[in-house]
């Protein structure tokens, strides 16, 4: 018996969504693992408010790992589970001990530029699916990554 059975979502539309939210599941599991290194890191300048908020940001990674990942069993799916399958299909790269504050908070944005046009793809899958549940999940991604990348991009100015 399959969750599909109950929630009335059409089983072939959410294994193409399913496979959407893989994506995002390995690319964000590789975001989370950039931003830890940013914290451990960063020098310089900004160092003090940059290493708060690297620690918030790779917190609130985690929970959307959580989420993407519970959102796959519930659409029937499997999620990744392990870091080399996640290498394998993620298209963010793994960074190197990047100290300097202003390359790092650069790679966030250009991060946050892709997981934003895939997220928007997610979600319109999601729409098309009639699948209001992930819809709502990547509306509100959405909506805090853009206030994130306004942020971001007024420390940069």
């Amino acid at each position: 018996m399959k969750t599909l059975d109950y929630t009335k979502l059409n089983a072939e539309k959410a294994n193409e969504l399913v496979k959407s939210l893989q994506q995002l599941l390995a690319d964000f599991q590789v975001y989370y693992t950039n931003l830890r290194g940013f914290h451990w890191n960063v020098k310089g300048n900004g160092f003090f408010t940059l290493h708060a908020q690297f620690e918030n940001m790779y917190d609130d990674v985690a929970e959307k790992v959580d989420e993407i990942a519970e959102r796959i069993l519930q659409l029937s799916g499997t999620p990744e589970n392990n870091f080399s399958g996640y290498l394998k299909v993620a298209k963010v790269k793994e960074v190197g001990n990047e100290s300097s504050a202003d390359a790092a908070v650069k790679n966030i944005l250009e991060t946050l530029s892709y997981l934003i046009g895939e997220e928007r793809k997610a979600l319109a899958q999601a729409s098309e699916a009639e699948d209001e549940v992930t819809v709502a999940l990547l509306s509100d991604y959405l909506k805090e990554q853009e206030k994130t990348v306004w942020m971001l991009t007024a420390y940069l100015s």
